[in-house]
């Protein structure tokens, strides 16, 4: 499945450079929300208050809008597009998951900077066991939540049903979801140096939404065939359309497909 996932996900961004170019671009200048506007609020009031809710602001702004994003790219990873109309249109829906996670984000966040730290200070064994607590806390919720923003879009999820389901599937298919982590944290990384334009933010995802797609391939499976073997999928047998669909494609085919 990790084949036809890396290969699936590289074609639809290819095809779809553009619409990630500009995706990615409109998450950067959001992003400048948080970064920019607490400084240019300090050059008029001078108050600690007003720059925390103003990044929280921000925060909340971004994450906003990588779940319309989420929204949209879904049509990406079932074989179509999407327009701009649509995408705009998507954060009718994708508000409310969006901004959840822009809380969850901002919780994230208190907890490392202050909560972790705070406990670990405490010099006692009880200290310790309640810093290490909530760190390895944190590091579930990380692995496990990376999936909210294409749970909410594929299976429809309100915020509290999609973060049951992120648990789940994080538990079910731990080794998937550690491999999806760190392999968008390294296309991330590389990112940079393209200016996060490719493949960014909407790369990443892109891919979780194609990797929880092909997952539900399983459920799918599991649930027509109660009393199966959890640990021996078919996954050959499974992923014989998508591989038609998906197909191969040589440099050739990648950079002049017209002539195929």
């Amino acid at each position: 499945m990790i084949g036809l996932l890396i290969r699936k996900t590289f074609y639809d961004l290819w095809d779809n450079l553009f619409r990630i170019i500009l995706i990615n671009l409109g998450f950067l200048v959001t992003t400048a929300i948080p970064v920019f506007l607490p400084r240019l609020a300090g050059l008029f009031v001078s108050s600690t208050a007003l720059d925390m809710a103003l990044v929280a602001l921000g925060i909340i702004l971004c994450t906003v809008y990588l779940s319309a994003a989420a929204y949209s790219l879904k049509s990406i990873s079932d074989y179509g597009t999407f327009g701009f109309a649509d995408f705009f249109r998507n954060f009718k829906d994708a508000w409310r998951s969006g901004l959840v996670m822009g809380i969850y984000i901002i919780i994230l966040f208190l907890l490392i900077r202050v909560v972790i730290p705070f406990y670990m200070s405490i010099e006692s064994p009880i200290g310790l066991l309640l810093g290490m607590f909530v760190f390895w806390a944190v590091v579930f919720s990380v692995l496990s939540f990376q999936f909210y923003f294409t749970v909410c879009a594929r299976l429809s999820a309100n915020p509290r049903k999609a973060f049951k389901k992120c648990m789940l599937i994080s538990v079910d298919n731990t080794g998937l979801a550690v491999f999806i982590l760190v392999h968008n944290f390294i296309g991330l990384i590389l990112s940079i140096f393209l200016g996060l334009m490719f493949t960014g933010p909407a790369g990443a995802l892109l891919y979780l939404d194609e990797a929880l797609r092909l997952r539900l391939l399983k459920y799918d499976w599991l649930e027509a065939n109660p009393g199966a073997n959890r640990k021996k999928i078919p996954w050959d047998e499974l992923l014989v359309e998508e591989r038609e669909k998906t197909g191969t494609r040589t440099l050739r085919n990648l950079i002049f497909p017209w002539k195929d």
